[in-house]
């Protein structure tokens, strides 16, 4: 009997051998990210532009993937002509280098969010949250009128940012001491509109520069 019927007959054995073909091409995958140079775009002067999010801008980004908007709404722009005349530049991986998760995907039963940021007025963002189809009739977005009376518990955000600084992010002391009080009372629309407004705007692209060099 081959090697191959062997495991195709024993089921352990054929989970392992999965297990550790997968493992190899996840290693191969994903280890040159850590010593390639190109895997990131240089933004020379727009690099330290790209911050941590604010507390009530983190807030809302935990309220968005909360209520599951990212089955909706990717924010990934890809570099095609179509793309970018509706949405704007093509996304950048060092946009997304403090997004734990990262919000790219290819689902889009709304419009992609990359880019929405400063695109529409608080007042329109607030609204349209609330009730969709007032502004834009052929919607099928849900209503998300309660996020008007949801109170973010200050007590979590502190923590929250000690967790992501965990994993990379430069959250500051100041940072930590000012969390809970900079969401204080806050509701969590407030906090999504926050975040939907930083969305795409913290790099200042120069026209014609090709960032995947």
């Amino acid at each position: 009997m081959s090697f191959q019927e062997n495991l195709e007959k024993n089921i352990w054995g054929f989970a392992i051998m999965v297990a550790i073909v997968v493992s190899i091409g996840g290693i191969v995958e994903i280890v040159p990210l850590f010593y390639l140079d190109n895997v990131t775009e240089k933004l020379t002067k727009d690099e330290d532009s790209i911050r941590p999010y604010t507390a009530l801008e983190l807030e809302g980004r935990d309220v968005y993937i909360r209520e599951g908007c990212y089955l909706c709404h990717s924010q990934m722009i890809r570099p095609f002509r179509d793309e970018k005349e509706r949405y704007g530049h093509y996304s950048l991986a060092a946009e997304s280098k403090y997004d734990h998760p990262f919000q790219w995907g290819s689902k889009r039963t709304g419009p992609d969010l990359a880019r929405v940021g400063g695109k529409y007025s608080n007042e329109w963002q607030f609204q349209h949250l609330k009730a969709p189809r007032s502004l834009v009739p052929e919607s099928v977005m849900p209503n998300y009128a309660f996020l008007d009376k949801a109170v973010i518990d200050d007590t979590l955000t502190e923590r929250k940012m000690h967790a992501l600084k965990a994993v990379g992010v430069p959250y500051t002391e100041q940072d930590f001491k000012t969390a809970s009080a900079a969401v204080h009372g806050k509701t969590e629309m407030e906090a999504v509109v926050a975040y939907l407004q930083v969305l795409g705007t913290m790099v200042k692209f120069e026209e014609g520069k090709d960032y995947r060099e």
